[in-house]
C-alpha cells in the first residue's frame, strides 16, 4: 500500500532550475553550453522528459556535478511515480522463500491468483491457520537421503494427505492389516498384481495414494494419519522396480502395525538409500521397519543361507530357481542380491517396472494425470 506520509519529490527538472537561478544563467544559457536548442530542452525542464545517462554526462559537465547525481534525481522521482505493484508479489516472494509454490502451481495442487486466495489455498494445503510454518503433522517417510523435511518433500507429504482425505475406506484395525499380509505376499509373483494392492488396503482401512516427487525431492513413501484411526500410504515410485515397491511398501506397512507417525514429532524414519537400512544411527522405527521388510520380501535366514551356499558365483538358473521356491518374481531376489552384491547391474533385466500397474487402480497424482482434489 502507498505511503500517503511522504513527501513529494519534485522532476530533477525544477532542481536544474534552481541552479540556472543560483548561477545567473538563463534557460537560454544552458541551451548553449549543452548545444541545444530551447525547444529541445523546454521538456526536461518542464518535467515531462526524463534525464537519460547521456543529458546525465551533458548536465554533470555543464554544472560540475558527478552524473549520478542527475541520475539519481530521476531515479528517485521515477520511482515515486511508479504505480504500485500487485500484492500478489509479495505474498508470493514470501511464500516461495519456504514452499515450492511455483511447482505446486505447475502440478495443479493450488491455483495461482490474487494474494489473499493465494496465502488461503496454502494455508489450507499445510492445514495450518497461520502463514508463518506448515503444520506440526507427524509422519514417517522412507527416503533415499534425510538431513530434514526440505520444502519439496513436505509438499509431497501434504499432497498425500490431501487426496486421502477423499477415499473412502473401510475401519483399520491392527488385526485386519496383519491378516492381509499372506494375501499381500501371494502377489509378488506377478507384477500386474500391484494394481490389487489399492484395494485390498482400503478394505482393511489403509488409504494408499500414490504422488509423483516434485523436482529435487528424493522420498519413496510415507506413512502418515488423518486422525488416530485413518492410517495413509503414501508412496512416489520414485525408483520405478518391483522390487522397490514392495520393499517400501511393507516398509510403510510396519509404521501402520506400529503406529508410528501417530505423535506431532514430525519425519521419524531416517534411512539413506533405497537398501534394507545399514545406516548408521539409524532410528529404532526405521531398523525395525527395514527388517520386516526384507524378511517380507525373502525370508532372511533363506535368503542368507542361499547367499552363503552359492557366493560368489550367482548363476542365473539358480537364481531363477530360488526365486520359484519363495514363490517371488526373481526380481524380489535379484534386489536383495544386488544390495549384498553392490553390484546393481546384475540380472537387471529381471527388474521390470510397475507404476504402469499401480496407475489403473491407484489414486494417482503426476505423470501428466494431476488428480482432483478440493482444499
Amino acid at each position: 500500500m502507498a505511503n500517503d506520509n511522504r513527501v513529494a519529490i519534485d522532476p530533477p527538472g525544477v532542481f536544474i532550475k534552481m541552479e540556472l537561478e543560483a548561477r545567473g544563467w538563463s534557460q537560454r544559457d544552458l541551451a548553449f553550453i549543452l548545444g541545444q536548442t530551447e525547444q529541445q530542452l523546454n521538456p526536461l525542464l518542464s518535467g515531462k522528459r526524463g534525464i537519460t545517462p547521456d543529458m546525465a554526462r551533458l548536465l554533470g559537465d555543464a554544472f560540475d556535478a558527478a552524473p549520478q547525481f542527475f541520475l539519481n534525481l530521476q531515479g528517485r522521482y521515477d520511482l515515486q511515480n511508479a504505480k504500485e505493484p500487485d500484492p500478489a508479489v509479495r505474498t508470493r516472494a514470501g511464500l516461495q522463500v519456504h514452499f515450492p509454490v511455483r511447482d505446486m502451481i505447475r502440478r495443479g495442487w493450488i491455483q495461482d491468483g490474487e494474494a489473499s486466495l493465494l496465502q488461503l489455498q496454502m494455508d489450507r494445503f499445510f492445514e495450518v491457520a497461520n502463514d508463518a510454518r506448515p503444520g506440526d503433522i507427524a509422519f514417517a517417510a522412507k527416503r533415499t537421503h534425510y538431513d530434514e523435511t526440505p520444502p519439496h518433500q513436505l509438499a509431497w507429504v501434504f499432497r498425500v494427505r490431501q487426496l486421502a482425505r477423499q477415499m473412502a475406506a473401510e475401519a483399520y484395525t491392527v488385526d485386519k492389516l496383519e491378516a492381509l499380509l499372506p494375501k499381500l505376499r501371494s502377489l509378488m509373483v506377478d507384477p500386474e498384481a500391484v494394481a490389487a494392492v489399492p484395494a485390498l488396503l482400503a478394505s482393511v482401512g489403509v488409504r494408499f495414494v500414490v504422488v509423483e516427487v516434485l523436482p529435487n525431492a528424493k522420498i519413496d513413501g510415507v506413512c502418515t494419519w488423518l486422525d488416530d484411526a485413518s492410517p495413509v500410504i503414501g508412496m512416489s515410485t520414485l525408483y520405478d522396480r518391483l522390487d522397490n515397491f514392495w520393499f517400501v511398501l511393507r516398509h510403510e506397512i510396519e509404521h501402520v502395525l506400529r503406529g508410528h507417525g501417530k505423535q506431532s514429532i514430525g519425519m521419524v524414519d531416517h534411512l539413506s538409500g533405497d537398501g534394507l537400512g545399514s545406516e548408521k544411527g539409524e532410528m529404532n522405527e526405521e531398523v525395525v521397519a527395514n527388517e520386516q521388510a526384507a524378511d517380507f520380501c525373502v525370508p532372511a535366514a533363506k535368503m542368507a543361507s542361499f547367499y552363503a551356499r552359492k557366493h560368489p558365483y550367482f548363476s542365473e538358473r539358480d537364481v531363477l530357481g530360488f526365486a520359484a521356491l519363495m514363490s517371488v518374481h526373481p526380481a524380489i531376489v535379484i534386489g536383495q542380491l544386488q544390495k549384498r552384491m553392490k553390484r546393481y547391474d546384475y540380472l537387471r533385466k529381471y527388474q521390470v517396472p510397475v507404476r504402469r500397474h499401480l496407475l489403473k487402480e491407484a489414486v494417482v497424482d503426476g505423470w501428466g494425470n494431476p488428480a482432483e482434489a478440493h482444499l
